[in-house]
């Protein structure tokens, strides 16, 4: 018999099927969303209270400029507040993600202890040793 070649579309139901496919899709979505979240934190809360701290700056506006605004022309500026606060972004988003594999981290080790502690009260007693079976048949051999 021939194998038949599949077709593409085909080929791509097969692709987007995969479990893993679809839990990268999720995670993306989730992880465009939390962006958003995280965006919003630190450009309304943080970065405000930052520049109240250190005196009041905005740090969206602090920025170098190399050639100012002349008619049509842009100005042309390098916007290092900008810079700053992506730092924070980046810093806020990587200690949650650690914050979240921790704690899950410490859930599946829970889980692992506690599966063999049932496993091992499952197992039933344990065997004794050697020298517990010799001492046993040593009382045994007394006792007649």
């Amino acid at each position: 018999m021939k194998k038949r070649k599949k077709g593409i579309a085909a080929e791509f139901k097969e692709f987007i099927s995969r479990g893993s496919v679809i839990d990268l899709a999720v995670g993306v979505i989730i992880g465009s969303a939390f962006t958003a979240i995280v965006n919003s934190l630190v450009n309304d809360v943080v970065m405000p209270f930052i520049g109240w701290l250190i005196g009041g700056y905005d740090f969206s506006g602090l920025k170098i400029v190399l050639a100012p605004a002349a008619g049509k022309k842009a100005e042309t500026a390098i916007l290092y507040g900008s810079f700053i606060q992506n730092i924070v972004n980046f810093l806020l988003i990587a200690f949650v993600i650690f914050l979240m594999v921790k704690g899950i981290n410490s859930l599946r080790r829970i889980g692992e202890k506690e599966k063999s502690a049932e496993e091992s009260r499952s197992a039933g007693p344990e065997k004794p040793t050697q020298e517990i079976e010799l001492l046993t048949e040593i009382r045994d051999l007394l006792k007649k």
